[in-house]
């Protein structure tokens, strides 16, 4: 049966990269988003399934697992790639923003380690592997929404690390340094030699997912070349 890996927050650009880099490794790939359709032409050209989920939903994420069980097998491997954002000055902020960009980041994170974790402790292996940011090392001005939510992103990685490695479950957080190449986006997002290339951010994954346990990668910095830090 072929192995099967779960990305939570795919789209067009990172989540894309992810998808058809597991797909060639032998994956059987489940995508969730927020919309209906929105992958529909990635799920074509690598045979993936793809799934409607409110990450910070609990009702919502039990039921993508559930779907996922039933049309793939439990997830060997589950990246958690959905991220909320909103910024601006501490006097001015949408406090509802705020909790929504807290939500993603934070809360949704745990309910997709809870019910990844349920199946792979009872299987007896895993992998989970989060997407995180430079803002989960260090606050930046009027980014205070963000940095709480990679701040709190980071420490459940720790948490769930230390508990679950005995148990044969590899957990890896990955700070991503820098903006991610969209060309479509335009600057400073379509400059190849100013950001993070989707397709070899993949591969850093992919090789996270293939370390051997007596050699797990807790966590990793990636950044382009240029980037100071």
């Amino acid at each position: 049966m072929a192995k099967v890996a779960l990305i939570v927050g795919a789209g067009p650009g990172l989540g894309a990269s992810l998808a058809r880099t597991f797909a060639r490794d032998g994956y059987g790939v489940a995508l969730a988003a927020r919309r209906s359709g929105s992958l529909q032409d990635l799920c074509a050209e690598i045979g993936a399934k793809q799934y409607v989920c409110d990450a910070s939903d609990a009702g919502s994420v039990n039921a993508l697992f559930a779907q996922v069980d039933n049309d793939l097998g439990p997830p060997d491997l589950v990246v958690y790639n959905a991220a909320g954002y909103t910024r601006g000055s501490i006097a001015e902020l949408d406090l509802d923003a705020v909790r929504a960009t807290l939500s993603v980041n934070g809360w949704g994170a745990l309910v997709v380690a809870q019910a990844a974790a349920q199946r792979m402790i009872a299987r007896g292996s895993g992998t989970l592997l989060f997407t995180g940011a430079s803002a989960g090392l260090k606050g930046f001005a009027h980014s205070a929404p963000f940095a709480m939510g990679k701040f709190a992103l980071r420490g459940l990685c720790q948490s769930l690390a230390r508990e679950l490695a005995p148990q044969n479950i590899h957990v890896a957080h990955v700070v991503l340094d820098g903006v991610i190449l969209r060309p479509d986006r335009g600057d400073p997002y379509a400059n190849p030699d100013t950001t993070l290339h989707p397709d070899e951010i993949a591969r850093t994954y992919l090789e996270l997912s293939r370390q051997h346990k007596s050699a797990w990668t807790y966590e990793i910095e990636l950044r382009p070349n240029v980037e100071t830090f």
